[in-house]
């Protein structure tokens, strides 16, 4: 799930020419190292660590693409063992105001639910209408894939060949600079599950992020997430014998973040 799961989002930047007659190259790098994954508020490495990377292409012309990986455990996703996310989207910018759109797929490669649950694969794909006016940005992702995150009537047991294309999340973020390389994030999220509502979910996190030399930076943050009448505080992968947890549950994460 890309997410602003809320995940330690890995901070790229833009590679830096050492001559200031030289452009600066559209293409960046990053690689984190984190205590553990949290999207959305979800543990999906079930509190352990993970290793993360991603790689961006920003024209001038505010066109953007790229790819971020991310490793998860399959006591949360059934046979899954990787994260992988690719994107593309358009940003313009008006003084302090951007806005845009952003088109990402999801992809859990192997993983899929049991036979008796309509083989459901996790993989899915979203449309982010998103707005930003400095410190506050707002976004607002729409499910234009069959099913959210694997969610329908085989794997929930409701109703009848019923999907959640169309399902929603609402991401507002307030990043704030302090001094000397320290900033801290806020972040709320309220992801809608179409047809499914008790499954729906809400996340909340407050980081603190420091700027570190050789283009290295850590952050700490303190996520939790909350659902209808305890929905997820007794899941599983569905497997037989499967480890049971609340992977809302309030949680800290460590990541140091080394950008290229």
């Amino acid at each position: 799930m890309k997410k602003t799961l809320f995940l330690i989002a890995p901070l790229a930047f833009y590679f830096q020419s050492t001559h200031a007659t030289e452009a600066t190259s559209p293409y960046s790098a990053n690689i984190t190292v984190a205590s553990q994954y949290v999207s959305r508020g979800f543990q999906q490495t079930w509190g352990k660590p993970a290793l993360q990377g991603g790689l961006d292409y920003n024209h001038a012309s505010g066109f953007y693409a790229g790819t971020w990986a991310s490793t998860v455990s399959d006591h949360f996703i059934r046979d899954a063992s990787v994260e992988w996310d690719v994107y593309t989207g358009y940003s313009r910018s008006f003084g302090d105001l951007t806005v845009g759109t952003k088109v990402a797929y999801y992809y859990y490669p192997g993983a899929k639910t049991t036979a008796d649950t309509g083989n459901t694969r996790f993989d899915y794909g979203e449309i982010i209408p998103e707005i930003s006016y400095g410190p506050l940005s707002v976004k607002y992702a729409i499910t234009y894939t069959q099913d959210y995150f694997g969610n329908n009537s085989d794997t929930l047991g409701v109703g009848n060949n019923k999907h959640s294309r169309g399902s929603g999340y609402l991401d507002v973020n307030w990043h704030q600079p302090i001094t000397q390389g320290w900033s801290v994030d806020a972040h709320y999220g309220n992801q809608r599950i179409k047809n499914f509502s008790a499954a729906s979910f809400q996340d909340a996190s407050f980081a603190v992020n420091k700027e570190l030399p050789y283009n290295l930076s850590s952050s700490l943050t303190y996520s939790k997430a909350w659902d209808k009448d305890g929905f997820y505080q007794q899941y599983s992968n569905g497997n037989p014998n499967a480890k049971v947890s609340n992977p809302i549950d309030s949680t800290v994460t460590l990541s140091l973040t080394k950008s290229f």
